[in-house]
């Protein structure tokens, strides 16, 4: 546990340029897909080169004694929904637990909007990921549900928006939502089970599919 809790503390100090740099290299040349997407760029905002990136993130706001620890998991899958794809960039961010994007003050470039509570990860060669966070909270005052934003960056192509992960036990997930056909990147409707014996670690499962109804997707 405290090794993850000192690396994520150096890796969200700060962004460096270089590290940005690093990232778009080559982005000029990309297939574009998945249609307008202004808040994907800030998949380039890891604090670390991707090549650097391991399958596990662990969110800033982890902390062991909330009741509201979740571990989610899963594999992602190329475009024929059976092959594992390596090397896949995930991007992450959510509200806290007041549902609100919290700031600390000194954002820069995309983390003025989408707060600190954000993390990357790039598949192994089984095409696994893994993160751990805190659940969020919905939106004060609305009936959005709560949910985690998630961006995918394939070798090659431009990065693009995937189906938001979001709680099957929500009140607030109706049931149009919960039958909304063209799920981008599989349903992303998450089930929760106790894998903490008393603890409050919730666990879930969600395999993703690269390209799957993603506009202008190659085939």
């Amino acid at each position: 546990m405290k090794k993850y809790g000192i690396l994520s503390a150096i890796l969200f100090i700060a962004i460096p340029a270089c590290a940005q740099n690093d990232n778009k290299a080559g982005a000029e040349s990309e297939i574009k897909v998945g249609g307008p997407c202004e808040d994907c760029e800030a998949v380039y905002e890891c604090p670390v080169p991707f090549k650097a990136l391991s399958e596990f993130a662990w969110l800033p706001d982890w902390n062991e004694n909330s009741p509201r620890k979740i571990a989610i998991n899963g594999i992602v899958y190329q475009a024929d929904g059976k092959t594992p794809a390596p090397g896949v960039v995930i991007y992450l961010y959510h509200t806290d637990q007041a549902g609100v994007y919290p700031l600390k003050g000194d954002e820069k470039g995309w983390a003025k909007r989408h707060g600190y509570l954000r993390g990357w990860m790039k598949t192994n060669k089984k095409g696994e990921y893994k993160f751990w966070t805190l659940r969020p909270a919905a939106y004060p005052g609305g009936n959005t549900p709560a949910h985690i934003h998630v961006i995918i960056k394939e070798p090659g192509k431009t990065p693009y928006q995937i189906d938001d992960f979001l709680f099957d036990n929500d009140p607030l997930l109706t049931e149009a939502e919960r039958k909304k056909p063209g799920s981008r990147g599989g349903n992303g409707i998450l089930k929760f089970y106790d894998a903490s014996s008393g603890k409050s670690l919730f666990k879930s499962e969600r395999h993703l599919y690269l390209g799957k109804n993603i506009p202008d997707y190659p085939r």
